[in-house]
């Protein structure tokens, strides 16, 4: 998922967040409501904010989700801009593009 840092606010681009499906996945369902939980600001067909306090909820999280093995690697990984510096806390789940 392609995300930018700014001001201590996480931003996963809209195009990459997972979609809700009704009569869907319950896996990527349940997914897209866990994500939707923690953000500090969840646009309905815009980005999705999240701030620093969540950030370790969020690895886990995504870590939880990337080892059940229903979702893609893709889909589980923060994908951040290469000037970026990556913070500690969500190293484990996030690479450069």
């Amino acid at each position: 998922m392609r995300v930018s840092l700014q001001d201590n606010i996480l931003t996963i681009h809209q195009e990459d967040l997972p979609n809700y499906k009704k009569g869907g996945s319950i896996v990527r369902n349940s997914f897209f409501w866990a994500l939707k939980s923690i953000s500090c600001y969840a646009a309905r067909g815009g980005d999705w904010e999240f701030d620093a306090d969540v950030w370790v909820a969020l690895s886990r999280m995504l870590l939880a989700f990337r080892e059940s093995g229903y979702l893609k690697y893709s889909e589980t990984i923060l994908e951040f801009p290469p000037h970026v510096t990556i913070p500690e806390v969500l190293r484990s789940v996030a690479t450069w593009l």
